[in-house]
């Protein structure tokens, strides 16, 4: 984790929130390729968790979000590196090619929560990334 608290840039996005969670995944791919992979990853829990967040939408006063027609299934090109443009539903925020990626989710009552991932080099093939929200 000292790794991350070398981009002072990121600080605002590690520090003060209520929760943080970093999950830790090694592996031969680049940043772009390996955050597409992620939010490709629809598994059947998922979508039944997204229906029934719609049903509830309704009953707890949610914002309510409009649902993709289909599912993305995103390519590296598709993961935007620039502030203000969305990926998926994800508004990019700061990012650094091969280095880093933090996004925020859109405007909601009841969240506010940021998602970022980091990519630490370990040797020419391999890197460390880091899976932050």
């Amino acid at each position: 984790m000292e790794y991350l608290r070398r981009f002072n840039e990121l600080q605002l996005y590690l520090e003060g929130g209520d929760f943080t969670d970093i999950k830790v995944f090694e592996g031969k791919t680049d940043l772009r390729s390996f955050i597409a992979a992620m939010l490709s990853y629809y598994p059947w829990w998922i979508v039944l968790l997204y229906r029934v967040r719609s049903l509830l939408v309704h009953v707890l006063g949610l914002v309510k979000h409009e649902a993709p027609d289909e599912l993305p299934d995103l390519n590296s090109e598709d993961v935007s590196f620039t502030p203000e443009e969305t990926v998926t539903f994800f508004i990019v925020r700061c990012a650094k090619e091969d280095l880093y990626w933090f996004s925020e989710t859109p405007d909601d009552k009841h969240l506010k929560a940021y998602f970022g991932v980091v990519a630490e080099p370990l040797d020419s093939k391999t890197k460390r990334f880091y899976v932050i929200t």
